[in-house]
């Protein structure tokens, strides 16, 4: 492993130290991260797919006013980590996330993932549970088939060309002016939300598009996810375990949440009124004082 230190500006709170990102090559690939390290076992951030470590920082920022040890992680495929083909399977990312933190000197975490990247972290805990503290799954994935129209359509044939066609900075702009005159009379379609068109705007480069793709086809087909950890809750103390939700969650229902609470005799399960998909987004500062409270900082 080759370690590469790259500075790059990133937004911070007022009047806390800015966190730069940082870079470095494992197995040939570049895996870029925000690192503060703070006081404590590290709680590390698992984005979910398309996405990156970016959609963690109003909750990056807050832990680190608290000095809490934390980290944020591009994923393979995502972000400003390598995006080239290869393996995007769960077992393969939970062992990248392992070798990171080989690399940072850090023997144990506390997980929190959300979407792709809680069943990336349910994974991470079956593979190294040595390696974890705690565990936060937030509208996580792998707890039961459901799952968004829109990705399940990503594991037809032909999906590639249709987005290659389909997304184009003209094609995102007109989505965006119709999803903020929807939002004006109180309609708000996922598919044409902020953050939802934030991901898709992303698909445009071939690279993230095939890596976005690989991923997606790894947990998910056309009749919904491919991939369940239901049958493995049991070797996972629930007293460890804190599971979030919004309550109008489009992309995974609430209820795989409610039932994956239910096996897990002890875990703690918290729904956020009126937050859809990222509850951690809607509301940072409900979310930070509960994750702080599970992990006992």
């Amino acid at each position: 492993m080759i370690r590469m230190d790259v500075a790059v500006a990133t937004s911070s709170e007022q009047g806390q130290p800015e966190i730069q990102r940082e870079n470095v090559r494992m197995h040939g690939r570049t895996v870029s991260y925000r690192q503060h390290r703070g006081v404590g076992t590290p709680i590390l951030l698992v984005h979910g797919i398309g996405s990156s470590a970016d959609t963690w920082q109003p909750v990056f920022d807050r832990l680190v006013l608290q000095n809490a040890a934390v980290i944020a992680v591009d994923l393979p495929g995502h972000g400003e980590s390598s995006k080239e083909s290869g393996d995007y399977s769960l077992g393969a990312m939970a062992s990248t996330l392992r070798d990171l933190l080989d690399l940072l000197g850090h023997e144990q975490v506390h997980l929190v993932g959300h979407s792709l990247g809680g069943g990336i972290s349910l994974q991470f805990t079956y593979q190294f549970p040595e390696r974890v503290d705690r565990l936060v799954l937030v509208s996580s994935g792998g707890l039961g088939e459901e799952a968004f129209v829109g990705l399940r359509a990503g594991a037809l044939p032909g999906a590639a060309l249709a987005l290659k066609i389909a997304i184009n900075r003209r094609t995102v702009a007109g989505a965006n002016r119709v999803g903020r005159l929807l939002a004006r009379v109180g309609v708000e379609p996922h598919a044409l939300s902020p953050s939802a068109l934030r991901t898709v705007s992303r698909l445009g480069d071939e690279e993230r598009r095939e890596a976005f793709l690989a991923t997606l086809r790894s947990v998910v087909g056309v009749r919904g996810q491919r991939v369940s950890a239901l049958a493995k809750l049991y070797l996972i103390k629930g007293e460890r375990v804190l599971i979030v939700w919004g309550d109008r969650d489009p992309m995974i229902p609430m209820a795989h949440g409610a039932h994956a609470h239910a096996l897990l005799e002890g875990s703690r399960f918290v729904a956020f009124p009126g937050a859809r998909h990222e509850p951690h987004v809607d509301d940072p500062d409900r979310f930070v004082a509960l994750v702080l409270e599970h992990v006992g900082v």
